[in-house]
């Protein structure tokens, strides 16, 4: 079985997202792909998500349908800053014997390393890099065993969709149709 996991804060969730996921799938023959919002992020302690039932209910809104993506919430659950490792330890005993693949962003690549208990993570998951439009091909760093997701690489991040609700700018086209008209009647980024 192959399973990929797809941490990330999802704050909120948008069509890059969702297209990084087909790719995964598609390019890694992935069985199923495990969406898992953080509940906080240990390089970004100063930033504090949207609520975790909130930043939920837009994936729910997000992956409807989509019956090879699940969320775990996995990390929520257990509160506090949410480390990797232990999501990945995790999966490797309830999932024993799966090839597990970690996707993140190309940019956190060069800083695996500085990640909790880094010789770990290398060994539990295939680290699968994010492209950044016009980004540059990342180089996985010792003990790291990685590829790159060819994918469909789409400008666009959580930051940027808050920063437009705050300015009354549009979002539909940045996030999936009821995920947008959730974020409005939440009224959380203004």
């Amino acid at each position: 079985m192959k399973l990929g996991i797809f941490g990330g804060s999802f704050d909120p969730v948008h069509l890059g997202h969702l297209l990084v996921a087909q790719a995964a799938i598609e390019e890694l023959g992935l069985d199923r792909l495990h969406f898992i919002p953080a509940a906080q992020s240990p390089f970004k302690p100063e930033t504090k998500p949207a609520p975790d039932a909130v930043r939920l209910q837009w994936l729910r809104l997000a992956l409807a349908g989509k019956s090879n993506c699940e969320i775990d919430a996995q990390e929520v659950r257990r509160g506090g800053i949410s480390y990797t490792v232990d999501t990945l330890r995790d999966y490797a005993k309830r999932f024993a014997g799966a090839e597990l693949f970690y996707l993140v962003g190309a940019d956190n690549v060069p800083k695996l390393n500085a990640w909790r208990e880094p010789a770990e993570l290398a060994r539990l998951a295939e680290f699968v890099a994010i492209p950044r439009p016009g980004g540059i091909a990342p180089v996985f760093p010792p003990p790291f065993r990685g590829r790159r997701l060819r994918g469909f690489p789409f400008a666009v991040s959580s930051s940027e969709i808050r920063a437009r609700v705050k300015a009354g700018l549009p979002i539909e086209n940045l996030v999936p149709t009821a995920v947008a008209e959730a974020i409005c009647a939440a009224k959380i980024y203004l």
